[in-house]
């Protein structure tokens, strides 16, 4: 298996979801780090980017620069670009192959997903990949069992070799490179300057936005683009951040489990309500190709909802359903 490509959810789901965490050579309440990330090394372009987006953010504390059209369009944004975009786009379809859809469609859904500051379509699907075969275990990329700020952030910013490496991309996402559209994204970090353009985008909306309300006062269209800058790029943005991040560390700490799986996955009700389903993680790790993260009834699953919804109409196809007795209670 070792140097095999491990296309999606062939070898890594039967690996993932079954077999002991280990109880032997190392604490199983704290892991080391991956050894590709020895010695520390700080990625600072990582630190500079994710510093700036999140000071930004403060500034919503600035009453000057609160619009209601600006929290709107935070929301909204929350709802096209963190759920169409992360959940469905990134995770349920791209890195698991819950469901197909055209390829319009997919490679739409992988533009909104550039547009939350979370790496190329490529790379998020490899480490998630990889997550998935180790998860909590010592290769687990971003296991909180190393410690919890690790598992929240730690792990983007510090740099782990094999995830550079070409074997890495040959072994985990062949099957998405093979696709002209998201090799050109791993050239020259394509992916950033598309999310640098749908940020350009957003504040020159708020500023016609304010040039209709104040009209035309540049002051008001001044106000206008500022305020959509920091709160539906800024804000909305970190907190899709977190949101992703949440379900890396607090539920592999916090929650209760349908499933024996290897790992510490836990289903958390409050990251699910702010990543739109994802928090269900111990359902996701039981059973990953399933595009339900939700498999009882009370756990609500919005991003399922959406592609019952593709299904619906058409747009998506092939749809992975959970396939466990617990399911039959949803």
């Amino acid at each position: 298996m070792e140097d095999s490509l491990c296309e999606p959810e062939t070898e890594i789901a039967d690996d993932a979801a079954t077999g002991p965490l280990p109880t032997t050579g190392i604490d199983p309440q704290r892991l080391p780090r991956p050894e590709e990330t020895e010695p520390l090394q700080i990625m600072w372009r990582y630190v500079i980017v994710l510093s700036t987006v999140h000071l930004v953010a403060l500034l919503a504390f600035i009453p000057w620069l609160f619009t209601w059209s600006g929290l709107v369009a935070a929301v909204a944004g929350h709802f096209l670009f963190g759920m169409m975009g992360i959940t469905i786009g990134y995770h349920r379809l791209l890195t698991h192959r819950g469901f197909v859809c055209p390829k319009w469609l997919e490679h739409t859904l992988a533009v909104l997903g550039m547009c939350n500051l979370q790496d190329s379509p490529a790379r998020w699907v490899a480490i998630h990949r990889m997550h998935h075969q180790h998860s909590d275990h010592q290769p687990d990329p971003h296991s909180p069992l190393v410690n919890f700020l690790w598992g929240h952030v730690g792990w983007v910013v510090c740099r782990h070799r094999r995830l550079d490496r070409t074997s890495h991309y040959e072994r985990y996402v062949r099957d998405l490179l093979r696709d002209p559209f998201y090799l050109k994204l791993e050239r020259k970090d394509g992916w950033f300057f598309v999310f640098l353009a749908h940020a350009i985008a957003i504040t020159f909306t708020g500023a016609v936005v304010g040039y209709v309300v104040g009209g035309g006062q540049w002051a008001v269209v001044g106000r206008y683009a500022a305020s959509w800058y920091v709160w539906a790029v800024a804000v909305r943005t970190v907190f899709v951040l977190h949101g992703t991040w949440s379900v890396n560390s607090l539920s592999h700490v916090f929650g209760y489990r349908n499933y024996q799986t290897r790992d510490h996955s836990t289903n958390n009700w409050l990251v699910a309500l702010i990543s739109h389903g994802e928090g269900w993680h111990n359902n996701h790790h039981a059973q990953p190709r399933s595009a339900a993260h939700g498999h009882r009834w009370w756990e609500f699953d919005m991003s399922w909802r959406i592609i019952q919804g593709l299904e619906l109409v058409g747009l998506a196809k092939e749809v992975v359903r959970p396939k466990s007795k617990v399911a039959s209670d949803a």
